[in-house]
Order: C-alpha cells, then sequence, then structure tokens
C-alpha cells in the first residue's frame, strides 16, 4: 500500500510548534541559569563572611572572646537562629581553665563540655565533614538543647590531628537553609580554623596558669605563693600590721595512694583543696606547696586569727568523709602549722622573711604531726 504523505497542511503545524518548543526549552535554561547564579552568589557571600569571621577568630585573645566570637559572631553574621559549641573534655581540663578565669555564665552561654561526643549524638562519632539536612529530634534533640526545634542544622566537626575534639552546630528555622546540595567546603575549612583557634587558646590559657597554678586543685602553686608573700609581707610593713602563714598536710596520705591508687589520691587533693578554698576569705591566698601539703597565707591577721581560720579549715576537711570511687569513702584529717609575721620598719629583705615565716609555720606543722596529728600547733615566734 502506498504510504500518503501528510501535506502541507501537516508540515506548517509542526513548523508553528517548533518555537514554543525551543521558548519553552530557553525559559527552563534561563531558570536554571537563574538558581546557578544565586547558588553561586549565595556561594561567594558565604565565602567572604566565612574568610571574615576565620579572621576574627584568629585575633581572639582569650577563651572567652574565642568563645564570644564563635557563639554570637557567628550567629550574628550569618543570621542564624541559634549556635552551639560541643567540646570533648574528658579529663574537664578545659572545664578547669575556664574556672581559673571566673567567667560569667553568659560567655558560656551556648559551650557545652562532654566527656564523650557519642553521649551527645551517636553519628558524630563519624563525622568526618559537614553534615547539612534537616532536624530530627531522635538524633539531633541534645545537641541544642533547651532551644525549639529548628528546621535544618549544620553539623561542622572540629578536627585537630585525626581526632574529633567537638562540634560547631549551626541552627536555622528554615527547613531549606541547610540543605545536602549547599556548599560545604567553606564550612569544613571554618571547623579546622574553629578547632586550631581553640587548641591555641586552651594552650595559652595552659601555660598562663602552669606557671602560677597547680593544674591538679586550682590552688597557685609554690613559686605563686613566694611571690606573694614577699609583696604581702611589704604590704604589712607600710601598713604596720600583721600576716599570718598556714602549713597544712594531709594526714596518712600515703596510705590512701596504697590503698587505692594515685588517682584517688588525686581526688582526694582536689576535694581538700575545695574545702579548703571555702573557708578562706576573698584577700586570703592558697597553695599546693607540694605533694600533700598545702599553705595558706592571710593577710591582715594575728595569731589568733590565724588559729580560728586552721580550726574552721581542720573541721571543715574532717566533718564530712571523701568519697573515693563509688562505693568507698575516707575520713581525711589534717595536720596545721601557724605562723604569725610583723615585719620591722627596718626589714627590706622580704624573701629571708618570707623563708623565716614558712620555716616557722612548717616547724609548728610538724610539731602538729609528731603529736598524733588531726590537730593545730601554732609558733610562738612572731617573725620581725
Amino acid at each position: 500500500m502506498r504510504r500518503l504523505h501528510p501535506g502541507p497542511l501537516a508540515d506548517d503545524a509542526r513548523a508553528a510548534q517548533r518555537p514554543e518548543a525551543v521558548e519553552q526549552e530557553i525559559r527552563v535554561l534561563q531558570a536554571r541559569l537563574a538558581a546557578l547564579t544565586e547558588q553561586v552568589s549565595r556561594n561567594d557571600s558565604l565565602l567572604r563572611k566565612t574568610q571574615e569571621r576565620e579572621l576574627e577568630l584568629l585575633r581572639a585573645g582569650s577563651l572567652a572572646q574565642l568563645f564570644e566570637r564563635l557563639i554570637v559572631g557567628l550567629r550574628t553574621s550569618y543570621q542564624l537562629d541559634e549556635v552551639g559549641l560541643i567540646l570533648h573534655d574528658p579529663q574537664h581540663e578545659i572545664r578547669h581553665l575556664i574556672a581559673g578565669d571566673d567567667l560569667a555564665p553568659a560567655e558560656l552561654q551556648g559551650v557545652s563540655f562532654v566527656d564523650a561526643l557519642t553521649t551527645v549524638a551517636p553519628q558524630l562519632v563519624n563525622l568526618e565533614r559537614p553534615w547539612l539536612g534537616p532536624f530530627h529530634k531522635a538524633d539531633h534533640e541534645l545537641l541544642l538543647p533547651g532551644t525549639a526545634s529548628p528546621g535544618s542544622l549544620a553539623l561542622i566537626p572540629l578536627r585537630r590531628n585525626e581526632q574529633l575534639d567537638g562540634v560547631l552546630v549551626f541552627s536555622s528555622a528554615d527547613p531549606f537553609r541547610f540543605t545536602q546540595e549547599l556548599a560545604s567546603d567553606f564550612l569544613a575549612h571554618l571547623g579546622l580554623v574553629a578547632a586550631l583557634c581553640i587548641e591555641n587558646a586552651v594552650n595559652r590559657a595552659r601555660l598562663l596558669r602552669s606557671g602560677l597554678t597547680d593544674f591538679l586543685t586550682g590552688f597557685h602553686n609554690r613559686r605563686y605563693l613566694h611571690a606573694r608573700l614577699r609583696e604581702e609581707l611589704a604590704r604589712a610593713q607600710r601598713a604596720r600590721h600583721s600576716l599570718v602563714c598556714l602549713m597544712i598536710d594531709v594526714d596518712h596520705f600515703k596510705r590512701i595512694n596504697d590503698q587505692y591508687g594515685h588517682l584517688a589520691g588525686d581526688a582526694v587533693l582536689r576535694e581538700v583543696a575545695q574545702r579548703i578554698d571555702a573557708e578562706m576569705r576573698i584577700s586570703d591566698t592558697g597553695a599546693r606547696f607540694g605533694g600533700d601539703e598545702f599553705a595558706l597565707v592571710l593577710t591582715e591577721a594575728a595569731i589568733t586569727d590565724g588559729e580560728k581560720v586552721a580550726g574552721r579549715v581542720l573541721q571543715a576537711v574532717r566533718s564530712v568523709p571523701v568519697a573515693i570511687g563509688k562505693s568507698a569513702t575516707e575520713t581525711v584529717t589534717l595536720s596545721i602549722g601557724v605562723a604569725a609575721a610583723a615585719p620591722g620598719p627596718g626589714m627590706r629583705d622580704y624573701k629571708v622573711l618570707a623563708e623565716r615565716l614558712m620555716a616557722e609555720a612548717d616547724a609548728a606543722l610538724y610539731r602538729a604531726k609528731s603529736a598524733g596529728r588531726n590537730r593545730i600547733a601554732t609558733s610562738p615566734n612572731v617573725v620581725t
């Protein structure tokens, strides 16, 4: 059978359809180009903001300033609803450093510390690159505690030396703010810079405190005590008043170490330091003198004031047993030596005077130990 040609009318119809199809294809391409242009513009804006914030983070001079720039600075810069910082701090070192800086609660808002990151979100253990996506309560509820359920999140790993040190959490009420399509290279770089800045700030704080502070107890160290004692002796001389030095020793501490181990011994020393600290005035100075020995310097105090403080410290430590682990407790007692100094007008060698005062307090401490421990002994001599 011979096929019939469609004829000129059909050709005209197809020809009329071609411009419409081309126009439709052009509109689709234009829409895709607009979307790509918008994406490029958004990525370019994100890059500029990221670079600006990274410079601000690198300029931070302290942990407090760094935390403020990570939380408030990033939230403002990226117009986010919430920013959270979760730091892996299994030895509580960062928490101790912050406690020594007396940071206000507002300066730590948005910052949390965990012994293990998996307790916050199990999936964090495998977080190698930024994760962007919708909020799921079952998976993300603990990342930003106390906040309303956001629409989407960006989880930015803070990695140093192949280990995850923490997570930066960006939160937005917009469910489409953070999606898998959004470029995350900028966020990955931000996470690397933030991790580096945190490491540097911690090292800086550690160095500042290590020269003058005992890391285990948070008390000042022996070096600081010597310097402070000389200053207080000079001030006492000018004001014509006396000051007091207490030398404190934990009784039978070696037995605690031998029976329970050195970690338990460290816990006992920390608890003793806290109880001593609770009995001190703001103007007093406490120090870990070495091992299981502590020292206090009481300004503008007479020997009777020293005896009263020593009595309060002794009672505070021995009145409540110290918990060791989960099942054991120990009643800890102290031996305390008390001595006073009243620098005369002609004294100028405060270093020698400080050594004599500590020697008097140490001799009194030895008498307390020799008399059976768990007691206070007072030096009969006022160092002048």
